[in-house]
């Protein structure tokens, strides 16, 4: 072949070529068997609901040939879960979806744990509490049931997921702040809190809006306030034509009362650069995908991806803001 019909002909291969190769660069690690995801809460709570969500996604748009588990680890108040990702040191087939519980278990229980034992993959977002009562209950406000908790003869009854975590904290500002003492009931999962005041087993509950979502909508229970600085921004209708942007923030009515929590992804410790880069990358894809923008609303959640080091930075300060939180409430074990 003459040199320079060669030289000419070197471009249009490379070209024709290139169309061929992977439009992005091949990972240097994938699962080989199927991956878990420990839940360390029963089934139906926004945790368990979280961790289903994803596995639907991953599995839909294939991030991974291999099978997605979800596996739920509830007992001793999610500290079975965690300890289990603990001691699977090194094992890239586990994940562990939790909350702001990976900070509080441990300063709760003294238990021999720490989020720096795992592997931070993503922060998927944030999620916030509200005041739930039963539909049928004379409250329409935060106003009125603060005015009714100071008032009654018996402490009224919120129920919360576990004790000592983040319903049992919020209940713990509602007495500091509305100067009211309540009792708080402890269950297994958010899903069981909300049946619990569907059936008018207790006055209220500090459930996530996705473990209310379905009573609220069959009329069973309803929402007084947001724990929030500001309302929540999701403007499409839920029920009755009422949004989530229509629930009014419980400082706006009188109970100065704002929290919300991660809902993150994590490793076991000990796995490689590059098990931590697939999964992270998975994650990434999950939170860009419609489905996932699509739960985000339908369950009130507020959208705040964050990896690598404006994760870890974001725990290192939420741990620090917990212990305070704790302390003040005295739930640090001694």
């Amino acid at each position: 072949m003459p040199q320079r019909l060669f030289a000419a002909l070197i471009p249009a291969m490379l070209g024709a070529g290139a169309a061929f190769l992977p439009l992005t660069p091949a990972l240097a690690w994938e699962p080989s068997k199927p991956v878990e995801i420990i839940v360390p809460f029963s089934a139906g709570g926004a945790s368990d609901q979280m961790a289903r969500t994803i596995q639907g996604i991953v599995q839909k748009h294939r991030f991974t040939t291999q099978p997605v588990i979800v596996v739920n680890k509830p007992a001793a108040g999610g500290a079975e879960g965690m300890l289990d990702i603990q001691k699977s040191a090194g094992d890239a087939h586990k994940l562990i979806t939790t909350s702001s519980g990976i900070f509080m278990t441990p300063m709760a229980t003294k238990l021999p744990l720490s989020w720096t034992d795992y592997t931070p993959v993503a922060m998927m977002a944030q999620d916030s509490f509200l005041l739930w009562v039963n539909a049928r209950s004379p409250y329409k406000t935060a106003a009125d049931f603060l005015d009714a908790a100071r008032k009654a003869s018996l402490p009224l009854k919120i129920g919360g997921t576990s004790s000592k975590r983040e319903d049992n904290l919020i209940v713990f500002a509602m007495e500091k702040r509305a100067g009211a003492k309540f009792a708080y009931i402890p269950y297994t999962s958010g899903g069981q809190a909300s049946t619990q005041l569907s059936g008018n087993h207790v006055e209220a509950n500090t459930n996530n809006p996705a473990e209310d979502l379905a009573n609220w909508r069959g009329g069973a229970t309803r929402p007084l306030c947001v724990f929030a600085e500001k309302p929540m921004t999701y403007s499409e209708p839920v029920t009755e034509g009422a949004s989530w942007a229509d629930i009014p923030t419980c400082a706006s009515q009188g109970l100065n009362v704002s929290y919300q929590m991660l809902r993150g992804m994590f490793m076991p410790g000990r796995v490689t650069r590059d098990q931590q880069a697939f999964y992270v990358d998975m994650f990434k894809k999950v939170s860009e995908t419609p489905e996932w923008k699509e739960y985000l609303a339908r369950n009130a959640l507020v959208p705040d991806y964050r990896d690598g080091e404006a994760f870890t930075a974001f725990l290192k300060a939420d741990e620090a803001k917990h212990e305070q939180l704790m302390t003040e409430a005295g739930f640090m074990a001694k």
